[in-house]
């Protein structure tokens, strides 16, 4: 997907707009995701996004925080919807589009990633792939910085937790070797 300018509509997508769809079109495509959308639903919201930003009469001070802003009021708007929601809730099981080129850690990260809370999933999402501050997430979400740091670390811990757990799982001889552990007692004498 692209935005693309012909000559004689050049005044309706300025420069500032295009570059900001270029630099910012992917991660807020994931944001949605993050935010519960599908794929598709996903590229609607940014599309529509686009096209408000379009209509705007000046540029914003902040392009990019403007954008977000926009992209997420309008991405939790859809979400609301009740037909939308059961649809959705049909397909939770795909949240990532499946690839054969994923390697066994990182399908286990995106299956770990899509079971965490919203709040948390869109934590991860914009301090990672947006590389936004706590501050900024807060501002965003309408949180504080601390709620936002409190969301993304425990995000984090668990998908953490799930790969360890997986890699355990996966390993025998290294579970083998806890087990072992497990039942030695200690040799220390007080």
């Amino acid at each position: 997907m692209s935005l693309s300018v012909d000559p004689l509509n050049q005044e309706f997508a300025p420069s500032w707009l295009e570059s900001l769809y270029r630099e910012k079109a992917a991660g807020l495509i994931l944001y949605g995701r993050a935010l519960g959308l599908s794929h598709q639903e996903s590229e609607d919201v940014l599309q529509e996004t686009f096209l408000a930003l379009i209509a705007l009469d000046t540029t914003p001070a902040n392009p990019v925080g403007y954008c977000l802003t926009a992209f997420r009021n309008r991405a939790l708007n859809y979400r609301r919807g009740l037909w939308r929601r059961l649809a959705r809730e049909l397909v939770s099981q795909a949240w990532f589009e499946k690839d054969e080129a994923n390697d066994t850690q990182e399908q286990a990260l995106m299956a770990t990633l899509a079971t965490l809370p919203c709040d948390q999933r869109e934590a991860i999402v914009l301090k990672i792939w947006h590389a936004y501050t706590f501050e900024e997430i807060g501002e965003l979400a309408g949180i504080s910085p601390n709620t936002a740091a409190g969301r993304y670390r425990y995000g984090i811990e668990k998908l953490r937790n799930s790969l360890r757990r997986g890699y355990y799982e996966h390993s025998e001889r290294f579970g083998e070797a806890l087990a072992l552990l497990d039942t030695t007692r200690s040799i220390r004498q007080d």
